[in-house]
Parts: C-alpha cells; structure tokens; sequence
C-alpha cells in the first residue's frame, strides 16, 4: 500500500505547536487576569445636581430704584434706561435688613434722660412706629411718666383708658385681645397710655410697673417704655431693673448734653453699668449753635456708649402734635431707622452680645465743659 506523501515530515514540521500547548513544570505558573475593583456607589442626584433655587433658575436682574430722579429716569424711558438704586437708597435697604432681625422673645427698651424738653417722648415714638411698621412681630410703647406724660397725645390722642385701669383689671388678662381692650392703636403700634392725674399717677411704683411688664411681654415682642425724667421715682427702678435696651436722649447743647452724660454717671453708679456701656444716645438736634462743638459732643459720648444717633430738626416734630412717618423729612427717618437698626443688633444669636455682655472697657471720654474746644 502506498504511503500519502503530505504525511511524511509532518511531525518535523507541526509538531513544535502541540509542544507549546504542554508547558513543562519547570515553567512558571501563569498569573490570573486580574480582578476589576467592585465599583463605588453612584451617589444621589441631589448631590451631583445643583439645587433647583432661584437664584439658579432667573436670570440676574438689575435693581430698580424706588424713588428720586433715578425713578423718573426709569419711568421716563419705559424701563430702558435703570441707573439702579443711588447709595442712599442702598443704606436705606441694609438698615431695614438689620431692623428686621428675628427675635426669640421678648425685648424691653427703655427710653430715658435725666432732663425734661430735650426730646424723650418724641424719640419713644418715631423709635416704636418705626419698629412696629417694618416688623412682622407685636410692638407696644408704655407711658411710664408718673406726671402725666403726653405719649399717646403724640400717637392716637386717646387717654380715655390708661395703665391705671389695666393694673386693675390685671387679673382677669387671658389673652392679647384683652390687652388690647386697655390700648389705643398708631398704624400697627399698640399705645399704653398713663395716668392722666398726676396724684394718681404718683402712684404706679415698682412693683405694678413691674406686673404690667410681666403681663405685656406675654403678648408683645417689643416693649418700649417711655420713662418720667426723675431717676430716682420708683417706677424708674422697675424700668431699669427690666430693661434689655437702654436710650439715653440728650441735644447738642451745654444742658443737654451734660444732663445726658449724668445720666449715664448715675446709671453706672447704681448697678446700671453694662446698661449705661451697651447704651444709645441719641441727640436731639431741633435746638443749636454754632458756638457749640457738637464733634465734641459726639465724641464723648461714643467713647462712653455703644453708639450715638443724630436727630435732625424736623418741621413735624417740632409743631409737638400727633407724629405720621409718612410726614418726616427723609434725613430724619433715616436717623430713626439707624436707630431702630442698632436696638436690633442685640436680638437674637449673632446680633451683638446679649444685654449685660458688654466689650472691653472704653477708653476714657474727654470732659464735657462749658467751653467750646
């Protein structure tokens, strides 16, 4: 039989590749494919995703101004040409960011000076509108003046119910409308009026200014006390020995200002002094001279207190009649709502130390004389 001459040489020629299929066991191990890591989580959308707020969602708009020739431009070209809000209205805008800083609780503001026709009552009045009218919160200013003060004259005119008939029926008080039955009503300011007699009025000492407060601060977030010009009648030591906030209101004049710097050496001197250190002076500027130095003047007192505040001379106020916001010259809104801005300062966690926390103790502040520097 014949051999198929393709089969001859075969092994000399294929046979290397079966060899190479049987590795010796001198050969080395082949290493295994190596393993792919398990994968991570994939985190959620709300991690990886911007969060869908406004601010990512509209486009950036320009701020329009509210008022003056910045408005008229506006108007004027249809909404084509908007210059934006001026500096001042920018102030304006931060100060009532401040004036409107969340409360948690109560706060008691005490409005006082050693004397009398330097501005007191009208300061507790622009100071209650103006935080009753830019806050959501219940706001109420109290007559303390044992000598028939003028507070609700200056507000509603209304002093046919006063303190007096709430201390009375103090007792039967359950609830916000109850109060109210005993106030009268500016805008959103609630009005506590005093006792109109003043042998009547002789009367209300520490201990039933003290019960009112307690009952009020139930029902309102901000209480703001219009206190007599005595330092030394009782209902005075329960305005102190209550307040959160004191003001201290003085004028740009010898008296004035000097009267001002004693009320603060008697608050110091008798208990009172991180009140009298934490304290606003504010300087009621209806009356002046220019042979007074009133940087002098300021001085002083920023170097004694917390701040001070300008009041402007104001046609409205200085008529002594019922008091409308709306009627203020721009200036001396301003001055109220820097003031209502640094009594707020204080609310709350984070808006300045609490009353009775004060800073390192100020430098000395230069004598007050008679004499212009």
């Amino acid at each position: 039989m014949a051999r198929d001459p393709e089969t001859d040489g075969w092994w000399d020629r294929y046979g290397h590749r079966l060899e190479l299929r049987h590795a010796s066991p001198a050969d080395p191990p082949i290493a295994p494919a190596p393993q792919r890591p398990p994968s991570a989580p994939r985190p959620p959308a709300s991690d990886i995703l911007p969060e869908l707020s406004e601010e990512a969602i509209l486009r950036p708009r320009n701020e329009l101004p509210t008022g003056g020739w910045r408005r008229a431009l506006l108007t004027a070209t249809g909404g084509l040409v908007n210059p934006g809000p001026g500096e001042a209205e920018l102030a304006r805008r931060e100060l009532l960011h401040r004036v409107r800083r969340p409360l948690a609780g109560s706060h008691r503001i005490a409005v006082t000076s050693m004397k009398g026709g330097v501005g007191k009552t009208t300061v507790a009045t622009c100071l209650g509108l103006v935080l009753a009218e830019n806050r959501g919160d219940r706001a109420i200013v109290v007559d303390a003046n044992p000598d028939a003060g003028t507070l609700a004259d200056r507000l509603t005119g209304e002093c046919t119910v006063t303190v007096r008939e709430l201390l009375h029926d103090l007792d039967h008080v359950r609830s916000w409308a109850d109060v109210s039955r005993y106030t009268s009503l500016a805008g959103r300011l609630q009005v506590l009026a005093s006792e109109q007699d003043p042998a009547s009025g002789a009367a209300f000492h520490r201990d039933e200014y003290e019960r009112v407060i307690g009952v009020l601060a139930r029902y309102f977030d901000l209480v703001v006390t219009d206190s007599g010009t005595g330092l030394v009648h009782s209902a005075m030591e329960g305005t102190l020995a209550l307040a959160d906030s004191v003001i201290v209101v003085g004028a740009p004049t010898v008296d004035g200002a000097s009267r001002a710097s004693k009320t603060l050496d008697w608050l110091a001197a008798h208990g009172h002094a991180d009140l009298a250190a934490a304290a606003i002076v504010v300087l009621s500027c209806d009356r002046g001279s220019a042979e007074v130095d009133r940087e002098r003047i300021r001085g002083h007192f920023a170097a004694r207190c917390r701040a001070v505040v300008e009041v402007p001379q104001d046609p409205h106020l200085a008529t002594g009649g019922r008091v409308e916001l709306a009627r203020l010259r721009g200036a001396t809104l301003d001055a109220f709502l820097e003031l209502a801005a640094l009594v707020a300062d204080r609310f709350g966690e984070g808006g300045g130390a609490p009353p009775g926390a004060v800073g390192p103790p100020a430098p000395a502040a230069p004598a007050l004389g008679h004499a212009p520097a």
